[in-house]
Protein backbone atom coordinates (compact mmCIF):
# COMPACT_ATOMS: atom_id res chain seq x y z
CA UNK A 1 0.00 0.00 0.00
CA UNK A 2 1.43 3.33 -1.26
CA UNK A 3 1.32 6.38 0.83
CA UNK A 4 0.08 9.34 -1.76
CA UNK A 5 2.32 12.81 -1.29
CA UNK A 6 -0.96 14.62 0.07
CA UNK A 7 -1.27 11.82 3.18
CA UNK A 8 2.53 12.56 4.21
CA UNK A 9 1.73 16.32 4.37
CA UNK A 10 1.77 18.27 7.73
CA UNK A 11 -2.46 18.77 9.25
CA UNK A 12 -3.68 22.00 7.90
CA UNK A 13 -2.46 24.86 10.19
CA UNK A 14 0.42 23.47 11.53
CA UNK A 15 3.32 24.93 9.10
CA UNK A 16 2.81 28.68 10.24
CA UNK A 17 3.46 27.71 13.70
CA UNK A 18 6.29 26.19 12.75
CA UNK A 19 8.40 28.96 11.41
CA UNK A 20 7.17 30.69 14.24
CA UNK A 21 8.94 27.95 17.20
CA UNK A 22 12.31 28.81 16.61
CA UNK A 23 11.13 32.97 17.60
CA UNK A 24 8.60 31.80 20.27
CA UNK A 25 11.61 29.11 21.94
CA UNK A 26 13.61 32.44 22.08
CA UNK A 27 11.03 34.54 23.74
CA UNK A 28 10.27 31.88 25.91
CA UNK A 29 13.66 31.62 27.66
CA UNK A 30 14.46 35.72 27.19
CA UNK A 31 11.27 37.24 28.33
CA UNK A 32 8.02 34.91 29.23
CA UNK A 33 10.47 32.29 31.69
CA UNK A 34 12.31 35.78 32.73
CA UNK A 35 9.23 37.27 33.81
CA UNK A 36 7.69 34.71 35.72
CA UNK A 37 10.66 34.54 37.56
CA UNK A 38 10.24 37.86 38.77
CA UNK A 39 7.02 37.52 39.39
CA UNK A 40 7.47 34.17 41.53
CA UNK A 41 10.28 36.38 42.90
CA UNK A 42 7.70 39.39 44.01
CA UNK A 43 6.49 37.55 46.81
CA UNK A 44 9.63 36.10 48.23
CA UNK A 45 12.41 36.85 50.64
CA UNK A 46 16.20 36.74 49.75
CA UNK A 47 18.86 36.44 52.60
CA UNK A 48 21.83 38.15 52.62
CA UNK A 49 23.22 34.79 50.84
CA UNK A 50 21.78 34.83 47.33
CA UNK A 51 23.12 31.05 46.84
CA UNK A 52 20.29 30.14 49.45
CA UNK A 53 16.65 29.79 47.98
CA UNK A 54 14.23 32.85 48.94
CA UNK A 55 11.64 32.43 51.49
CA UNK A 56 7.71 32.68 50.39
CA UNK A 57 6.61 35.84 52.33
CA UNK A 58 3.22 36.33 50.65
CA UNK A 59 2.30 40.08 50.18
CA UNK A 60 5.09 41.73 52.44
CA UNK A 61 6.90 43.09 50.11
CA UNK A 62 3.70 44.93 48.47
CA UNK A 63 2.97 45.96 52.32
CA UNK A 64 6.29 47.49 52.13
CA UNK A 65 6.23 49.20 49.01
CA UNK A 66 2.38 50.72 49.61
CA UNK A 67 5.07 52.49 52.56
CA UNK A 68 7.67 53.30 50.94
CA UNK A 69 7.63 56.73 50.43
CA UNK A 70 10.13 56.85 48.14
CA UNK A 71 8.41 54.85 46.01
CA UNK A 72 5.86 57.02 45.32
CA UNK A 73 8.33 60.11 44.86
CA UNK A 74 9.04 57.97 41.90
CA UNK A 75 6.24 57.13 40.92
CA UNK A 76 5.08 60.91 40.46
CA UNK A 77 7.90 61.54 38.89
CA UNK A 78 7.30 59.15 36.63
CA UNK A 79 3.52 60.35 35.89
CA UNK A 80 4.98 64.01 35.67
CA UNK A 81 7.29 62.30 32.79
CA UNK A 82 4.42 61.11 31.26
CA UNK A 83 2.55 63.83 31.28
CA UNK A 84 5.33 66.53 30.23
CA UNK A 85 6.27 64.73 27.10
CA UNK A 86 4.00 62.80 25.73
CA UNK A 87 2.00 65.67 24.67
CA UNK A 88 4.82 67.01 23.11
CA UNK A 89 5.40 63.89 21.31
CA UNK A 90 2.37 63.81 20.10
CA UNK A 91 2.03 67.23 18.42
CA UNK A 92 5.76 68.16 17.30
CA UNK A 93 6.39 65.42 14.95
CA UNK A 94 3.15 65.70 13.36
CA UNK A 95 4.04 69.55 13.16
CA UNK A 96 7.72 67.77 11.87
CA UNK A 97 6.14 65.49 9.36
CA UNK A 98 3.76 68.06 7.73
CA UNK A 99 6.27 70.26 7.13
CA UNK A 100 9.26 67.19 5.53
CA UNK A 101 5.74 65.91 3.59
CA UNK A 102 6.41 68.48 1.11
CA UNK A 103 7.81 68.11 -2.08
CA UNK A 104 10.49 70.65 -2.37
CA UNK A 105 13.90 69.93 -3.67
CA UNK A 106 16.07 69.06 -0.86
CA UNK A 107 13.37 67.78 1.53
CA UNK A 108 14.95 64.20 1.54
CA UNK A 109 17.81 65.72 3.30
CA UNK A 110 15.86 67.82 6.12
CA UNK A 111 13.89 64.13 6.45
CA UNK A 112 17.46 62.72 7.41
CA UNK A 113 18.44 65.67 9.72
CA UNK A 114 15.40 65.42 11.52
CA UNK A 115 15.74 61.39 11.95
CA UNK A 116 19.42 62.01 12.97
CA UNK A 117 18.76 61.57 16.29
CA UNK A 118 16.72 58.24 16.62
CA UNK A 119 19.83 56.22 15.41
CA UNK A 120 22.23 57.90 18.09
CA UNK A 121 23.15 55.99 20.80
CA UNK A 122 21.25 56.82 24.02
CA UNK A 123 24.37 56.72 25.54
CA UNK A 124 26.26 59.20 22.72
CA UNK A 125 23.12 61.44 23.49
CA UNK A 126 23.30 61.40 27.52
CA UNK A 127 26.59 62.07 27.68
CA UNK A 128 26.07 64.86 24.80
CA UNK A 129 22.91 66.64 26.28
CA UNK A 130 25.08 66.56 29.85
CA UNK A 131 27.71 68.33 28.73
CA UNK A 132 25.19 70.95 26.99
CA UNK A 133 23.76 70.97 30.37
CA UNK A 134 26.92 71.62 32.21
CA UNK A 135 27.88 74.81 34.34
CA UNK A 136 30.69 75.59 31.98
CA UNK A 137 28.51 74.04 28.58
CA UNK A 138 27.10 75.78 26.03
CA UNK A 139 23.79 76.74 26.76
CA UNK A 140 25.36 78.48 30.10
CA UNK A 141 27.82 80.24 27.95
CA UNK A 142 25.12 80.91 25.49
CA UNK A 143 23.18 82.53 28.52
CA UNK A 144 26.23 84.70 29.49
CA UNK A 145 26.59 86.21 26.46
CA UNK A 146 23.19 87.43 26.95
CA UNK A 147 23.79 88.52 30.35
CA UNK A 148 22.80 85.79 32.50
CA UNK A 149 26.21 84.97 33.57
CA UNK A 150 25.15 82.91 37.01
CA UNK A 151 24.29 80.21 34.43
CA UNK A 152 21.46 77.91 34.92
CA UNK A 153 21.98 74.65 36.82
CA UNK A 154 20.20 72.48 35.00
CA UNK A 155 20.72 69.23 36.00
CA UNK A 156 22.11 70.11 39.42
CA UNK A 157 18.58 71.66 40.52
CA UNK A 158 15.83 69.63 42.35
CA UNK A 159 13.61 71.98 40.43
CA UNK A 160 14.48 71.48 36.60
CA UNK A 161 16.53 68.25 36.36
CA UNK A 162 13.50 65.97 35.34
CA UNK A 163 12.44 68.73 32.98
CA UNK A 164 15.89 69.18 31.82
CA UNK A 165 16.05 64.98 31.39
CA UNK A 166 12.52 65.30 29.46
CA UNK A 167 14.11 67.30 26.81
CA UNK A 168 16.66 65.19 25.67
CA UNK A 169 13.57 62.27 25.58
CA UNK A 170 11.14 64.93 23.21
CA UNK A 171 14.56 65.82 20.79
CA UNK A 172 15.69 61.65 20.49
CA UNK A 173 11.76 60.90 19.76
CA UNK A 174 10.97 63.42 17.39
CA UNK A 175 12.05 61.31 14.35
CA UNK A 176 10.90 58.34 15.26
CA UNK A 177 7.32 59.13 15.65
CA UNK A 178 7.76 61.64 12.54
CA UNK A 179 8.27 58.73 10.49
CA UNK A 180 5.15 57.23 11.55
CA UNK A 181 2.98 60.13 10.93
CA UNK A 182 4.99 60.24 7.25
CA UNK A 183 3.62 56.82 6.39
CA UNK A 184 -0.12 58.19 7.57
CA UNK A 185 0.64 61.40 5.37
CA UNK A 186 1.74 59.59 2.43
CA UNK A 187 -1.46 57.31 2.69
CA UNK A 188 -4.21 60.01 2.52
CA UNK A 189 -5.71 60.67 -1.24
CA UNK A 190 -4.74 64.14 -3.04
CA UNK A 191 -7.61 64.02 -4.37
CA UNK A 192 -8.99 64.99 -0.81
CA UNK A 193 -6.36 68.07 -0.72
CA UNK A 194 -8.06 68.86 -4.27
CA UNK A 195 -11.53 69.00 -3.08
CA UNK A 196 -10.54 70.80 -0.23
CA UNK A 197 -9.02 73.43 -2.00
CA UNK A 198 -11.95 73.97 -4.27
CA UNK A 199 -14.39 74.61 -1.41
CA UNK A 200 -11.89 77.16 -0.43
CA UNK A 201 -9.72 75.80 2.07
CA UNK A 202 -5.84 76.52 1.69
CA UNK A 203 -3.15 76.32 3.90
CA UNK A 204 -2.89 74.95 7.68
CA UNK A 205 -6.78 75.23 6.87
CA UNK A 206 -6.40 71.80 5.07
CA UNK A 207 -4.63 69.72 7.82
CA UNK A 208 -6.93 71.15 10.01
CA UNK A 209 -10.11 70.22 7.79
CA UNK A 210 -8.65 66.96 6.44
CA UNK A 211 -4.66 66.01 7.97
CA UNK A 212 -5.85 66.03 10.91
CA UNK A 213 -9.26 64.10 11.40
CA UNK A 214 -7.15 61.17 9.04
CA UNK A 215 -4.16 61.55 10.98
CA UNK A 216 -6.17 60.15 14.77
CA UNK A 217 -4.98 56.72 14.62
CA UNK A 218 -1.63 57.68 14.31
CA UNK A 219 -2.34 60.03 16.99
CA UNK A 220 -3.35 57.76 19.27
CA UNK A 221 -0.59 54.67 17.96
CA UNK A 222 2.05 57.53 19.34
CA UNK A 223 0.58 58.40 22.12
CA UNK A 224 0.31 55.04 23.34
CA UNK A 225 3.95 54.20 22.60
CA UNK A 226 4.97 57.06 23.72
CA UNK A 227 3.70 56.28 26.71
CA UNK A 228 5.18 53.27 27.75
CA UNK A 229 8.23 54.51 26.81
CA UNK A 230 7.48 57.66 29.32
CA UNK A 231 7.18 54.77 32.29
CA UNK A 232 9.48 52.90 31.15
CA UNK A 233 12.34 55.64 31.36
CA UNK A 234 15.83 54.90 32.38
CA UNK A 235 18.94 55.60 30.38
CA UNK A 236 18.33 58.95 30.15
CA UNK A 237 17.99 59.38 33.75
CA UNK A 238 20.97 57.07 34.58
CA UNK A 239 23.32 58.88 32.30
CA UNK A 240 22.77 62.36 32.85
CA UNK A 241 21.58 62.49 36.85
CA UNK A 242 21.10 59.49 38.06
CA UNK A 243 18.09 60.30 39.77
CA UNK A 244 19.57 63.64 41.49
CA UNK A 245 19.63 65.52 42.93
CA UNK A 246 18.12 64.36 46.24
CA UNK A 247 15.59 62.01 44.53
CA UNK A 248 14.38 64.88 42.13
CA UNK A 249 14.75 63.00 39.13
CA UNK A 250 14.68 59.51 40.13
CA UNK A 251 11.68 57.24 38.29
CA UNK A 252 10.16 54.49 39.18
CA UNK A 253 12.27 52.06 36.67
CA UNK A 254 15.90 53.60 37.92
CA UNK A 255 14.14 52.91 41.77
CA UNK A 256 14.26 49.22 40.30
CA UNK A 257 17.76 49.46 39.20
CA UNK A 258 18.81 50.64 42.72
CA UNK A 259 16.50 48.09 44.57
CA UNK A 260 17.93 45.35 42.14
CA UNK A 261 21.56 45.65 41.65
CA UNK A 262 22.82 47.79 43.88
CA UNK A 263 21.39 46.99 47.35
CA UNK A 264 20.99 43.16 45.91
CA UNK A 265 16.98 43.70 46.84
CA UNK A 266 16.00 41.26 43.65
CA UNK A 267 12.47 40.34 45.47
CA UNK A 268 11.77 44.07 46.79
CA UNK A 269 12.69 45.24 43.20
CA UNK A 270 10.79 42.58 41.33
CA UNK A 271 7.61 43.57 43.48
CA UNK A 272 8.16 47.23 42.07
CA UNK A 273 8.45 45.65 39.04
CA UNK A 274 5.33 44.10 38.69
CA UNK A 275 3.19 47.32 39.99
CA UNK A 276 4.66 49.07 37.33
CA UNK A 277 4.00 46.72 34.58
CA UNK A 278 0.31 46.48 35.94
CA UNK A 279 0.25 50.12 35.54
CA UNK A 280 1.54 50.46 32.07
CA UNK A 281 -0.80 47.48 31.20
CA UNK A 282 -4.22 48.70 32.61
CA UNK A 283 -2.83 52.38 30.99
CA UNK A 284 -2.44 50.51 27.74
CA UNK A 285 -6.05 49.00 27.69
CA UNK A 286 -7.41 52.13 28.55
CA UNK A 287 -5.74 53.84 25.59
CA UNK A 288 -6.59 50.86 23.53
CA UNK A 289 -10.38 51.23 24.64
CA UNK A 290 -10.55 55.17 24.06
CA UNK A 291 -9.36 54.69 20.31
CA UNK A 292 -11.89 51.60 19.95
CA UNK A 293 -9.23 49.69 19.14
CA UNK A 294 -8.87 52.52 15.97
CA UNK A 295 -4.75 52.19 14.96
CA UNK A 296 -3.56 52.13 11.86
CA UNK A 297 -3.09 48.80 9.92
CA UNK A 298 -1.35 48.42 6.57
Amino acid sequence: MTVSGSDRRWPRGVTPYLFLLPALIMLAATVFYPALQAFSLSFTQYELDLTKAPTWVGLANFERLWRDKVFWLTFRHTLLYLVGVVPLLIMLPLGLAILVNQKLRGITWFRMAYYTPVIISIVVAGIAWKALYASNGILNQILALLGFSDGIPWLTSPHLALWSVMVVTVWKGLGYYMVIYLAGLQAIPQELYEAGAIDGADGWRQHWDITIPLMRPYCLLVGVLSSISALKVFEEVYIMTQGGPLNASKTVVYYVYERAFQDLEMNYASAIGLVLFLVIFIFSVINLKLSGGNLPSR
